[in-house]
């Protein structure tokens, strides 16, 4: 979530466990323990695939902030007399503060590694957009009121409110999202695609209209559903999906790594050389280019916000692998392709495949 959302949320859990006295530095503190995690999109993991994918991992990873928590609060109470004076309730607020950031995030479509380091799917509930004014704002409401007089006995009753309205409308989403993929899978059904595996996320900013992506044997599928207008059937676009060509990527890292985190809702297509991957349950705004020649040139309308492929200094026209390369032939595409994975960072050895260039790797969440 957005960090006014995960602020607001960790000001309010940890003014809700001290003493009223210390009310007020409580919502400070725990609104700057509720963006911690958030921290980790300073490092650098080397490319822009790693960057994206190792986000809220090891800094959202409930096995090291459970034992983090314990460490903030020992340092605290060596530092700072309002932990010495309630040992206790600043324990319980900093691990909730702390711990409810990833749990929140979970609820998001990113895909959080709430047990990391155990290699297991991104956790992705996708029960609400990153940006959801209708959770945030009765959690900002009720800690501005809460810091106007914290020590008015309503203070602590604005927190209850707003954290209250909160929860029923994260409860709400959920039966929302219920709702939604039990009509996905209906309308499918009819369709002939029982089995497909179904995702569904709400669009920004509500939990009213909902995107749904249901996966199949030649691509994935599109549709949309409102719950304005009762229960209804989904009606779905198709979209083509180069699975061959995503296979013969397979043993490239970056290829592999996304096809991981996105639970294998991924799509691809070759575009004049250019292997474009995406996140299907994302749409256009989060995807990897894989150069399949020395030069790529930029393809519009395939994405926004995307950025140029980096192009080699030799002769565009022709197709082959970098200097002193004897990087062989993919099976499932033509032999005078090679793939040329482009990192951010520049040149980046590897046993199969040089790597040049810039990577295209963007994400709304």
């Amino acid at each position: 979530m957005d960090s006014v959302t995960q602020a607001a949320l960790g000001a309010g859990v940890t003014a809700l466990c001290v003493p009223a006295g210390h009310r007020r530095k409580a919502l400070l503190a725990g609104a700057m323990l509720g963006t911690l995690p958030d921290l980790d999109v300073f490092i650098d993991y080397g490319d822009a695939v790693a960057n994206f994918t190792y986000h809220r991992s090891v800094s959202h990873s409930l096995f090291v902030l459970v034992p983090g928590a314990i460490g903030v609060w020992a340092l605290l109470r060596r530092l700072w007399a309002p932990v010495r004076m309630a040992p206790g309730a600043w324990l319980l607020a900093i691990m909730l503060a702390l711990v409810t950031h990833p749990l929140l995030d979970a609820h998001t479509a990113y895909g959080t590694q709430l047990f990391w380091p155990i290699e297991s799917i991104p956790v992705a509930w996708a029960t609400l957009f990153i940006i959801d004014p209708a959770f945030t704002s009765p959690l900002v409401v009720g800690a501005v009121l809460s810091a106007i007089r914290p020590a008015r006995s309503w203070s602590r009753k604005a927190l209850i409110v707003g954290m209250t309205l909160s929860c029923l409308y994260l409860s709400w989403s959920w039966v929302a999202k219920t709702v939604v993929e039990r009509d996905a899978h209906y309308s499918l059904a009819a369709e002939g695609q029982a089995g497909a595996a179904v995702f569904s996320v709400p669009t920004p900013f509500n939990t009213l209209l909902w995107r749904v992506v249901a996966m199949t044997d030649d691509g994935y599928r599109e549709g949309f559903r409102s719950l304005l207008y009762g229960r209804s059937s989904l009606s779905f676009t198709r979209h083509p999906s180069d699975m061959a060509a995503m296979r013969a990527a397979d043993d490239i890292w970056a290829v592999r790594r996304l096809g991981w985190f996105a639970n294998g809702f991924v799509s691809a297509e070759v575009v004049n050389d250019v292997l474009v991957v995406q996140r299907s349950a994302h749409g256009a705004g989060t995807e990897i280019r894989v150069s399949l020649c020395r030069r790529a040139p930029r393809q519009r309308g395939l994405a926004r916000n995307t950025d140029r492929i980096a192009r080699r200094r030799s002769d565009p026209r022709r197709c082959r692998p970098g200097i002193g390369s004897s990087a062989p032939p993919i099976a499932g595409i033509p032999s005078r392709l090679r793939l040329i994975y482009a990192a951010r960072t520049g040149p980046v050895a590897s046993p199969r495949v040089p790597i040049f260039g810039e990577s295209i790797f963007q994400s709304i969440s």
